[in-house]
């Protein structure tokens, strides 16, 4: 017999999913058009506000679980492992909106400084991650959620190297400026991958490691 937990649960699996999916689209939108030197800040700054308001609904929708249903342990991993996993996912929406905003009052130029594609390499490696948690979770695949940890370190590196190459430029401070702004977020939201990750594969094995 089903229990009314487990509809309650895939309830929220969706949500929590459904979140994660419009996070992907701020920030591929954002990396897509700072790339491009374009802006479509209003349309990542409205997807943001979207997933601010989920997040508060995944809270309400968990609390609501644990009060109705007194949820036995393995429920309790998820729910809360679900409720960080959509902090995460905010995070992503409001980096993606702080990558426009940035570049929109900083940026000099229409492009940013692609310095031996650096920045491009950064902004494919951040967008696999995003794809990668995402599908990770729909599947509660801990193992997928494990490759997190090599493309992020990949990812500290190449940030290491930008911030060099950044270093050694003298002209067009205020753009550089942002793109150091642009590429710190970017880096974060790589981190925050890594949180769902460790989510996931608590919801899905019940083990706790850290894949930074």
């Amino acid at each position: 017999m089903d229990r009314l937990m487990d509809k309650g649960l895939e309830q929220l699996t969706a949500m929590v999913v459904k979140s994660g999916q419009i996070a992907r689209k701020a920030v591929n939108i954002a990396v897509s058009n700072f790339m491009k030197g374009k802006s479509e800040i209003e349309e990542v700054r409205k997807l943001s506000d979207i997933i601010c308001t989920m997040t508060t609904e995944i809270e309400d929708k968990s609390f609501e679980l644990i009060v109705k249903y007194q949820p036995v342990a393995s429920d309790l991993r998820i729910i809360n492992s679900y409720i960080k996993i959509a902090y995460d996912f905010e995070r992503y929406g409001r980096y993606a909106w702080d990558i426009l905003s940035a570049h929109e009052k900083l940026a000099e130029s229409n492009k940013c400084i692609n310095s031996t594609n650096l920045m491009q390499e950064i902004v494919e490696k951040v967008c696999k991650m995003v794809s990668i948690s995402i599908e990770a979770l729909k599947e509660h695949d801990g193992e997928k959620a494990k490759t997190l940890a090599i493309i992020e370190k990949e990812v500290d590196k190449l940030y290491s190297s930008y911030l060099e190459r950044l270093a050694e430029m003298t002209e067009r401070n205020r753009t550089i400026m942002c793109n150091l702004l642009v590429v710190r977020y970017l880096e974060r939201i790589a981190d925050h991958t890594t949180y769902v990750g460790e989510a996931i594969v608590y919801v899905s094995t019940g083990e706790k490691i850290t894949l930074r």
